[in-house]
């Protein structure tokens, strides 16, 4: 069986630790292929080549780290197709799906192309008498990044090439579910003429993550996953003296106001709710209506439910499976659990007709009506395509519900009413909001992130914020003497 290996000075490493794990196809339910797992040592390994190759690479020319960042750009855009087929295999999204999140991981290779403008200091002339002051960005040198199984190249793409074009080295640590995509990544990245070592993968489980948190010289840790790994990613990188942000998990709402456009607002439901079998932290999960629409509202939901395909990413379907099989038990348990909370389950998706193997991670678009608050199945982070509904008198009931999740990750609003979206807007705790939107993942020059438990540590990814987390700023305060005037003078220097 093919083992997928670590990337480490611009080559494969098999490493010492002789532990695997098995990658599945979830849309076959069998195991495709065995990832390793690496031990402490391994990666040691990774760290100590990038440590080497921090210092050639931070004093590479600006133009330089930019025709390099350029070339892979060009190269991830010929050869995505190529990039969306391993992420189908192993993650389960539909190619489309795929294709759309090479899409966006793209935007942030684009925006970090122009990194000779982004890096550029403040300056000030004449702060005092022949004094002047100006401020300049540089790397922090080594750099961990962990990312999670549910955008395999999307969330990679979010940090390293930041990281890299700003002169940091990487060592990036996948989701050991669905890790080819980001080796095959590397690869590309050397093809594009990387140095070796600026970027290395280290595939593994909480041992890999441990070494990385720990490691002393590992200046700073980015990752995206679930709000416990979060908030511990955040305690203890931080404990270990690393600049750390950690974007956490999300449970977002989209509140239906009566005046909205009910077809559009249905189809954003479906597309937010259901769209990469609802494995995304961005995803729609609970649809806050504001009564008198919620019945009408529910009838168009569920008749665009019954069109869906669910299947094999790669057979022109709608929706894939899920990552594993314990994952999908997990979010289909969900289903018992609404019921037995006096929950209305509308539209179930549990032992739907697939187009695909029997043996696949399926459960298909669910739609439970009337959620308690205080149901499991409203307070958790499910995960997956479950879909849940709230009925709610008023804007400011629904503004409420929102506002006491423990979550702020994204919202939505839907209505025809400025004034209603503009105080959405100002009053709703949340970090990223849609208006008429339902899923407002902020281009790659906005920044990435929530509130709350959704986000810890200050920095969000990509964007301003990114540069910002990737760089550190040196203030220089400087004045030449002019030669005529010399002499000793031990009073206290005056701003004049």
């Amino acid at each position: 069986m093919d083992i997928v290996n670590h990337w480490v000075t611009g080559a494969t490493f098999e490493g010492e630790s002789t532990r695997t794990a098995p990658v599945y196809n979830p849309a076959l339910g069998s195991v495709a292929r065995e990832v390793r797992l690496a031990s402490v040592t391994d990666v040691d390994a990774a760290v100590a080549s990038a440590a080497a190759a921090f210092p050639d690479w931070a004093e590479t020319s600006l133009a330089k780290r930019q025709a390099v960042i350029f070339s892979f750009r060009e190269l991830l855009n010929a050869r995505k197709q190529e990039l969306a087929e391993i992420l189908t295999a192993e993650h389960g999204k539909v190619i489309s799906d795929a294709l759309g999140e090479i899409a966006r991981g793209l935007e942030v290779v684009e925006f970090a192309t122009g990194m000779p403008h982004l890096m550029k200091g403040d300056y000030s002339e004449n702060v005092s008498a022949g004094v002047d002051v100006y401020s300049t960005r540089e790397p922090l040198g080594v750099v961990g990044v962990i990312s999670p199984f549910n955008f395999p190249a999307m969330v990679p793409l979010w940090f390293f090439p930041i990281a890299i074009a700003a002169g940091n080295t990487v060592v990036l640590k996948p989701s050991e579910k669905d890790p080819s995509a980001s080796v095959w990544m590397a690869e590309l990245f050397t093809e594009a003429g990387l140095p070796d070592g600026v970027l290395n993968v280290v595939h593994g489980d909480k041992v890999a993550v441990d070494a990385l948190l720990e490691h002393a010289d590992v200046a700073s840790i980015s990752f995206v996953g679930s709000t416990p790994i979060a908030k511990y990613i955040y305690e203890n990188g931080s404990r270990n003296g690393k600049r750390v942000q950690a974007l956490g998990g999300a449970k977002n709402h989209m509140l239906v106001l009566p005046d909205a456009d009910l077809d559009l607002a249905a189809d954003a439901a479906v597309n937010a709710g259901f769209g990469s079998a609802g494995e995304r932290c961005m995803s729609i999960s609970v649809l806050i209506a504001v009564e008198p629409v919620a019945d009408d509202l529910i009838d168009k939901i569920a008749e665009r439910m019954s069109g869906l395909k669910v299947g094999d990413g790669r057979r022109n379907c709608d929706m894939g499976p899920l990552i594993t099989r314990e994952h999908r038990d997990k979010v289909s348990g969900y289903i018992d659990v609404a019921a037995t909370d006096g929950a209305t389950v509308v539209v179930d998706g549990r032992g739907i007709q697939v187009d695909g193997e029997s043996d696949g991670f399926w459960l298909g678009p669910t739609l439970i009506d009337r959620v308690p608050t205080t149901s499991t199945v409203y307070t958790d982070e499910i995960f997956g395509p479950v879909l849940s509904v709230l009925r709610v008198a008023s804007y400011e009931e629904g503004v409420t519900i929102i506002n006491a999740s423990r979550y702020g990750n994204g919202t939505a609003i839907f209505t025809n009413d400025g004034g209603a979206a503009r105080r959405f807007q100002r009053e709703v705790q949340v970090g990223m909001i849609g208006i008429n939107v339902p899923i407002p993942v902020p281009v790659a020059y906005y920044s990435f992130g929530g509130w709350k438990d959704s986000l810890f540590g200050d920095t969000k990814a990509y964007g301003p914020d990114g540069v910002h987390f990737f760089t550190r700023q040196k203030a220089v305060t400087r004045r030449w003497l002019d030669p005529s005037h010399g002499g000793i003078n031990l009073g206290f220097p005056e701003n004049r």
